[in-house]
């Protein structure tokens, strides 16, 4: 007989399962409006779009699948029946299947990241996911905590403010953007990350995409069969347009500047 050959030594590569968590926001382009009352801002009837760095988060997931590196992308958002468009665009970008997350529009002024947190932790579990995705914040509350809070739920090591991700045999690679720069860390997978505006440029959903997007499936969730409680911990107590801004004055020299600043209260 002849004698067993040596174990072969050799590195496996597992493809990723993705969670990519997607918002529905008023549109960038669109100029918000107070309501009369103070006790919100203006939504009937107003252009709504997928957080831009939502959009980025996905089109990394995308990136990933296309270079082998992700085998699902699974998107998720939470709101009223209105945030299935936001997944269906996520769906025509490239992901492969939905998760509407249903939370009446009465209950989204108090809808806090936490809660979010706790969504996306569930369905990270449920999910079997390796990465969770985000963008670093939404553009209409600007909190940027869901994806911190979402790792320390799960217990998960984060690289957030991602500018570049890269798979290496032992996790990943991020280079995050910091007030100083740039900072390169490596982390062990699962993990959750979150987009910065220079990690890619999103692309367009073409027409055959789109159309196939409304073929693709989306499953329907409460928050409560997560095991998930919205009992509101906020109170909007009112919201409020910003000052207007003074009109500028011209000075003919420093002296005048000095005397100015003076004038307003300013001191050395």
């Amino acid at each position: 007989l002849l004698p067993p050959l040596p174990p072969h030594k050799h590195t496996v590569t597992m493809a990723l399962r993705v969670l990519v968590g997607c918002k529905r926001v008023i549109d960038y382009a669109v100029k918000i409006r107070v309501k009369p009352d103070k006790s919100g801002v203006v939504t009937e009837g107003v252009k709504h779009s997928m957080n831009p760095f939502d959009e980025i988060a996905v089109e990394e997931a995308v990136r990933m699948k296309e270079k082998k590196i992700a085998k699902e992308i699974v998107v998720v958002s939470c709101g009223p029946a209105q945030a299935q468009e936001t997944i269906r665009t996520a769906l025509a970008m490239g992901a492969d299947r939905g998760i509407h997350v249903e939370v009446p529009a009465d209950q989204m002024d108090t809808l806090q990241p936490l809660h979010v947190s706790k969504i996306l932790a569930k369905l990270a579990e449920k999910e079997a996911a390796d990465v969770v995705m985000l963008g670093k914040l939404a553009i209409d509350d600007d909190s940027n905590q869901t994806a911190q809070m979402t790792a320390s739920i799960l217990d998960w090591p984060q690289g957030v403010f991602a500018s570049k991700v890269e798979k290496t045999d032992a996790g990943l690679t991020v280079t995050r953007e910091v007030d100083g720069g740039l900072e390169t860390i490596k982390i062990n997978l699962p993990a959750v990350l979150s987009a910065d505006l220079r990690l890619n440029e999103p692309r367009y959903a073409t027409l055959p995409n789109i159309m196939k997007a409304k073929k693709k499936k989306v499953d329907k969730v409460k928050p409560d069969s997560l095991g998930v409680d919205l009992s509101p911990r906020i109170k909007v107590v009112a919201v409020e347009d910003p000052p207007v801004r003074e009109a500028g004055q011209t000075v003919a020299d420093v002296d005048e500047l000095v005397g100015k600043l003076k004038e307003k209260g300013f001191s050395s």
